[in-house]
């Protein structure tokens, strides 16, 4: 087992990573920015070390700063957490190149989850169902054009290099992908520093069903069941939910399935999702493959009663994975609302400040993972996500219920977050039945077009 783990990166991921380590008996450090000088998991690991001011790309994305930093303290491990620098094969690649652990996928793993091209090339050869789109990157509006009259609308214009929802515009017809192609591509530009694009086929009103995966370095792999993260804005999800409804046994067993075999195309190593389009007919397409800990990865934990971060660890350290779905102790249900400090009724505008008052939700079934304390200040430099808020029981309808009483006690003020959000969607009659797609969430957000 390592010595020391040097957790890149901060927020609530930071602490959960940090936590897991306590009770693996595994010394932390805590790396910080200048504006995340009072951040709760500095509190909490055994040492701290700033690597910088506070712009992302002069220290939680500086690469050098962070080798650095591991090096001083003496961690033989780094745990990437998500976000930042976790899905960066050069930064894997560096800390193999200083005799570091990269705790996290390997940087073969990571390139291939950059390139949704290749990816889903390996994935058709692999006789997994891919959705129709063009063969590489699309280079020209002519060309892109052209494809689409054959693949036929709507479609998607998609970044290559890239995910998290940016670089990406449906096209209904041939004026729309006119006008959002060279959107799109500097868009991609701008975000990934790679401004190449595909074109897709658009599935309308499809579900979007993730399948957890863990592999060790010996070629065992498995899956640990389903997460449904369908209700989702500009393609960020909002809520998440394990398992997921109205999936059928046989759909999920054939979804796995492909799942795994997914994994062993690209030889993958540690913990991941193959993400997959689920459309109205019950057919369903590999969409891309997400190479790191997941943000709602709380919810698998809940309904499985296993430690993702400590198992992504004990990976690392050459651990063997021994078991499969059908002998895990699946039981309830588990849902995640992701707290970001952004005010819906202001088309989602971001609300730093300081949080004068802060009450937690608690009691039966109730998991935070959060990083705010009453005065904290949060950063107007990083993403919005404040917390996540998990529900848990043996039923939908009962995890329901405990989300919703959870929501009506967490107070964070002045502070506006999305909390209100989602109490109205608990309520909704459509989410209650499981009856929701992509576009579930124009019935809040009536100005959101992009689904």
């Amino acid at each position: 087992m390592f010595k020391k783990i040097l957790v890149a990166n901060r927020g609530e991921i930071a602490l959960r990573i940090i936590r897991a380590c306590r009770e693996l008996g595994i010394p932390s450090v805590a790396v910080y920015s200048k504006a995340d000088a009072t951040s709760l998991h500095l509190k909490l690991a055994e040492e701290k070390i700033c690597i910088g001011p506070p712009i992302s790309a002069k220290s939680y994305l500086n690469i050098d700063n962070i080798i650095r930093a591991a090096r001083e303290t003496g961690a033989d491990a780094i745990h990437p957490g998500y976000g930042y620098l976790a899905e960066k094969d050069d930064f894997a690649e560096a800390c193999e190149e200083n005799g570091i652990t990269f705790i996290g996928p390997t940087p073969s793993n990571l390139r291939l989850a950059g390139d949704k091209i290749t990816a889903k090339k390996m994935m058709e050869e692999n006789g997994i169902p891919v959705i129709p789109s063009s063969p590489g990157s699309t280079g020209s509006l002519d060309e892109a054009l052209d494809l689409s009259q054959k693949i036929g609308y709507p479609v998607m214009v998609k970044a290559s290099g890239g995910g998290g929802g940016r670089g990406i515009r449906v096209c209904l017809n041939e004026t729309m992908l006119r006008e959002d192609f060279p959107i799109a591509r500097a868009e991609a530009g701008a975000a990934f520093g790679n401004n190449q694009l595909y074109i897709e086929k658009f599935i309308e009103r499809p579900r979007h069903i993730e399948f957890q995966i863990l592999a060790d370095k010996f070629g065992n792999i498995a899956h640990l069941g389903e997460r449904e993260c369908t209700i989702q804005r500009r393609y960020q999800k909002l809520i998440e939910e394990s398992p997921a409804a109205g999936l059928t046994a046989d759909l999920r067993k054939a979804m796995g399935a492909a799942a795994i075999r997914a994994a062993r195309a690209v030889e993958y190593f540690n913990a991941g999702t193959i993400e997959f389009l689920l459309a109205p007919d019950g057919n369903f397409y590999f969409m891309e493959v997400n190479a790191r800990i997941q943000v709602e990865h709380p919810v698998t934990e809940l309904t499985t009663g296993m430690d993702l971060v400590k198992e992504q660890i004990r990976l690392s350290a050459d651990g063997k994975i021994d078991y499969s779905f059908d002998g895990l102790n699946k039981r309830g249900w588990a849902i995640e609302c992701r707290i970001n400090a952004e005010d819906p009724a202001r088309n989602f505008l971001p609300s730093p400040g300081t949080v004068d008052h802060y009450q937690p939700p608690g009691g039966y079934g109730v998991r935070l993972d959060s990083h705010l304390y009453q005065g904290y200040e949060l950063p107007i430099f990083y993403d919005s996500l404040i917390a996540k808020l998990v529900s848990f029981d043996l039923t939908r309808d009962g995890a329901i219920a405990i989300m919703k009483r959870a929501l009506a006690e967490y107070t964070i003020s002045p502070v506006k977050t999305t909390i209100a959000l989602y109490q109205k969607i608990m309520d909704d009659a459509d989410f209650r039945k499981g009856d929701f797609d992509t576009g579930f969430i124009n019935k809040f957000v009536p100005q959101e077009t992009d689904f």
